[in-house]
Parts: structure tokens; C-alpha cells; sequence
């Protein structure tokens, strides 16, 4: 472990966030003075995902030791489309798309800075300096009025082409033959460079932060701040996040776990962290919570020592469910997973209760059935297939077997109503302790 003297490179540190830094004296600016530093966000899409989580949390450790940090969305550099880190040329998005993204993105990165700078107060430092909101730029508001001509005269002249081909993000495209690398994806790393150095005129703007894959892009913005304006500003990049199979964080076999959640819900979003292997869930404390120190520690070498399987990952899980969703919805969802355990079922929306059910059988059943006096719960059991008979359904109540939404059945000639639901047009049948059936009300 490096020794840092400014409050937040210590953090940062013993976190694990630390991949490279440009300049061994930004601990002596950090400690000295209230910086206001930036990252970037690429709207390739309407949401981030977890792979996004690392450099906001980067953006709140900074805010929460009294710098002032700017989340930049790419407005401009969205139409054209980073390099770094891909394999092939992106499709390019146009103007509307664009803006449905930019916009999604904004809402996120607002809500989630605005939630960090509130969980855990006893680990921030000194925060009297740092403004009371993150500010939101969007780069199109520079690059779009600007032509072509003045940006080959003012920017292109700094860059010399032998340097840019050795940059990662560029080499490794031109190692692939058949794919190779467009002027446009090429031009990307000035673009990004003039943004630094833009927020650095206006904006007074010393550092930037992000991803390993951006090295070559904030160094580019460093060199040219310095070539064009004399001045020294600063990068530092933090690591790609994988888990101990060599998967990247945020990939499942459905896909990315998206923070929106339409797409991914605040359920399904805990679920997948409560899913983290005992041997990734030291680093994912660190890197995802603002737990203090010591508290990490004890979780640490409770997992190590294997004490409380699975707590801890509840107690990870809830953290960053909280920091994306809230803590409303982070409670929601540690009471969704209680009722696979036998906790009464109600107050769920249909995506709920579908998410937490969805390995379990279903059988749709007409509305009308459920209206005016009900169905017998009796013929639920059977047309359902828990039961094969009537008779059958009877002794399982009889014997205390049978429940509805989780709560136990004790009259077999119960009728079941629309006010059963235990969602929109959902509810839940069990037969003894792990047999469920979900039944959907249609029509």
C-alpha cells in the first residue's frame, strides 16, 4: 500500500481503486486544496450498468472528501463512439437516440451521486469545501457550435500521428486486419482531450478520472492542456473489475446487470450481488461500499473465516442497492427474497413477484373465475397441479401443508377472490415447504 498524504488518495488506495496516476504531486495538490476533477460517460445507451459503478463511486469518494466533481455525459462524443476497450467499429447512434440516452444517463448519475454523498456521514472527510451538487455537462454544448477547420487548426496541429497510433486503444484495433480503425473512432482521443482542456479553461478543472481502458485518452488531455495552455492537469485510471472466474463485473448469462430498473429490477439488481462467490466479496466491500474500514475488515474476516455465509453478501448487497435504487427499495428487496422463506407474499408489483418466482411453474387462469364468490381453493390446487385430486388438496390443508401467499391455509372451503392478489394479477400457491406454483390471473 502506497502512503498518501491527501484524505482521499488514502481512501482511494486501500479501497483498491488506484490502477495509474499521471503525476507522482497530485497527493500534494489533493491535500492542499478543494480540486474539481471530472468523468466522462459514454450515452452509447439509455442506462449504465454495474460496469459504469466504479468511476461514479470514484466521482462520490472525491465529492466526499471535499473536492468537486463534474459528471460529463458525451453529447457530442456519444455520436461518435469510443474506441477504447472495443473490438469493432460501433453502430453510430443518431440525434434522437442520443438525446433518449443522454438524458436516461443524467437522471442516473444525478440520483446516484445525490444518495452517496448521504450513506455512511462518519466516513466522509472534510467536506465543507465541496459544492452542494454534482454538476451535469453535456460536451455537445462545446463541440457541436465548433467547425471542423478551427478544430484541425486548434486541436490537430498538438497531436503528432506516430504517438497517437502507439496508444492501446489504438494499436490493439490495428493489430485486427479485417476490422482496423475509422478516422472517426481514430479522431475520438482529440475530441476527449479538448473536453479536458475545455473544463479545464472554464471550469477550472485539474484532474480526471476513469476507467483503465481511458489511460491513453486522459493522457492525451493532459499533454494537450499542457502543450496549449502551459498548465498541468492530472489522470488517474482504476482498475478493470473481474470476478475470480476472470468474468467481468456486471455480466451475467442474461446479459448486463443494467441500473435502470425497467430493465433490471431492484430486486433482481440485490440478487445479483447476494450471488457474489465468497472469494469476490472482500474486494466488491472495498470498491462498492462506504462502509468504514474497520466494518470491512470484520466482514472480511468473517467471510475468511467462513462465519455468517451469506450475510455479508446480504450486507454488500444492500449497500449498493440502496446507493443505485435507495434504501427503500434495497428494504423491498431483502423482504422479497425473505418470502421464498416462507414470509407472507403481498404488496408486490407483477415484475416482483415474477422475479423472485421465476424458476417456479405457472398456470394462467380466467379473471372471471376469481370474481363474485371466487374459485375454490381446493380446485386451485388440483387444476395447478400441487395436487391431484380434491381429496388430496383437503388432507393437505387438513395436515397444515398448504398455503396461499405464503400464509397457511385452514379452511378448505375457502373461497379465493381478487383479493387474494398478491401483486397486480398474481399470487402464489405452496404446498408444503418448497413446492410453489405461481398463478396468473388473465383477462
Amino acid at each position: 500500500m502506497s502512503d498518501f498524504n491527501s484524505s482521499v488518495l488514502a481512501e482511494l488506495d486501500w479501497r483498491g481503486f488506484i490502477q495509474q496516476t499521471t503525476h507522482e504531486d497530485l497527493d500534494e495538490l489533493l491535500e492542499k486544496e478543494s480540486v474539481t476533477l471530472y468523468c466522462g460517460f459514454d450515452p452509447s445507451g439509455d442506462s449504465l450498468h454495474v460496469g459504469h459503478l466504479l468511476p461514479v463511486l470514484g466521482l462520490a469518494f472525491f465529492k466526499r472528501h471535499g473536492h468537486n466533481p463534474i459528471a460529463l455525459v458525451g453529447g457530442a462524443t456519444g455520436l461518435i463512439g469510443d474506441p477504447s476497450g472495443k473490438s469493432e467499429e460501433r453502430n453510430l447512434l443518431d440525434d434522437e437516440q442520443l438525446e433518449k440516452n443522454v438524458a436516461g444517463i443524467s437522471e442516473q448519475l444525478q440520483s446516484i451521486l445525490d444518495r452517496a454523498t448521504a450513506m455512511h456521514e462518519e466516513t466522509m472527510g472534510d467536506v465543507d469545501e465541496s459544492s452542494d451538487e454534482v454538476p451535469l455537462l453535456n460536451n455537445a454544448d462545446w463541440l457541436k457550435p465548433w467547425s471542423y477547420i478551427d478544430f484541425l487548426r486548434d486541436v490537430g496541429k498538438y497531436f503528432r500521428v506516430n504517438v497517437m497510433m502507439q496508444k492501446e486503444s489504438v494499436r490493439a484495433r490495428l493489430q485486427e486486419r479485417e476490422q482496423g480503425i475509422s478516422y472517426t473512432e481514430f479522431s475520438y482521443m482529440l475530441i476527449q482531450a479538448f473536453d479536458f482542456m475545455h473544463l479545464r479553461e472554464h471550469h477550472n478543472c485539474k484532474l480526471q478520472i476513469g476507467g483503465s481502458d481511458q489511460w491513453g485518452n486522459i493522457t492525451a488531455g493532459t499533454e494537450l492542456t499542457r502543450r496549449k495552455l502551459g498548465e498541468t492537469v492530472f489522470g488517474i485510471t482504476f482498475p478493470l473489475i473481474t470476478d475470480s472466474s476472470g468474468n467481468k463485473l456486471g455480466k451475467t448469462e442474461g446479459g448486463a446487470v443494467w441500473l435502470d430498473p425497467e430493465r433490471t429490477s431492484p430486486y433482481e439488481f440485490y440478487q445479483y450481488w447476494v450471488r457474489r462467490d465468497d472469494a469476490d466479496v472482500p474486494k466488491l466491500l472495498r470498491l462498492f461500499t462506504f462502509l468504514p474500514k474497520d466494518e470491512v475488515d470484520e466482514l472480511v474476516a468473517e467471510i475468511e473465516e467462513g462465519r455468517n455465509r451469506g450475510q455479508v453478501q446480504e450486507k454488500l448487497a444492500w449497500e449498493v442497492t440502496a446507493l443505485v435504487h435507495g434504501a427503500d427499495e434495497a428494504d423491498k428487496a431483502v423482504r422479497a427474497s425473505k418470502m421464498l422463506f416462507g414470509e407472507k407474499i403481498e404488496g408486490l408489483s407483477d415484475r416482483e413477484l415474477a422475479s423472485i418466482f421465476a424458476d417456479v411453474p405457472s398456470t394462467e387462469i380466467p379473471k372471471e373465475k376469481f370474481e363474485g364468490e371466487g374459485v375454490g381453493i381446493l380446485d386451485l390446487f388440483t387444476e395447478t397441479g400441487l395436487q391431484n385430486s380434491n381429496g388430496a388438496a383437503r388432507r393437505l390443508i387438513k395436515q397444515g401443508g398448504a398455503y396461499l401467499n405464503n400464509e397457511k391455509l385452514e379452511r378448505w372451503d375457502k373461497q379465493v377472490t381478487l383479493d387474494d392478489l398478491a401483486s397486480e394479477s398474481m399470487m402464489v400457491l405452496r404446498s408444503g415447504k418448497k413446492n410453489y406454483h405461481v398463478v396468473k390471473v388473465v383477462g
